[in-house]
């Protein structure tokens, strides 16, 4: 069974320490204690409290896309047809080439809040 400390399971789920240690202590989030007394989260509640968190996110957007990261505009490179945009989502940077028109229209420019909304059939994944 894998189980992370309170700092690895914040990460992976993209949130502070503190909002982890909160979930856990209101009861959202089970946790155990490890030999040296320390709160850990099995793999298994951790990945059930992901899925659901999701669940509800997904019913508030009334969208069929499935990733959805939200994040700060770090950048926009507006060209005649179209605009590159950058987003930072936690830890994790994404890059969307959208119309000059959508980038205007959405008033896209460093600093105001997005999210990068990502259907895709072909997903590669890895283990760190």
């Amino acid at each position: 069974m894998h189980s992370y400390r309170i700092g690895d399971a914040a990460a992976l789920m993209g949130v502070s320490a503190d909002t982890l240690r909160r979930w856990v202590d209101s009861g959202r989030l089970p946790a155990e204690r490890d030999e040296q007394d320390r709160r850990i989260i099995r793999g298994a509640d951790l990945a059930a409290f992901a899925r659901e968190l999701h669940r509800i996110e997904r019913e508030n957007t009334g969208s069929s896309a499935r990733n959805r990261f939200s994040g700060i505009v770090t950048d926009v490179i507006l060209g005649d047809v179209s605009a590159q945009v950058e987003i930072q989502a936690g830890p994790f940077r994404v890059v969307s080439i959208i119309s000059r028109e959508s980038a205007e229209e959405l008033r896209l420019e460093p600093g105001v809040p997005a999210v990068a909304v990502i259907k895709s059939t072909n997903v590669v994944v890895e283990r760190p």
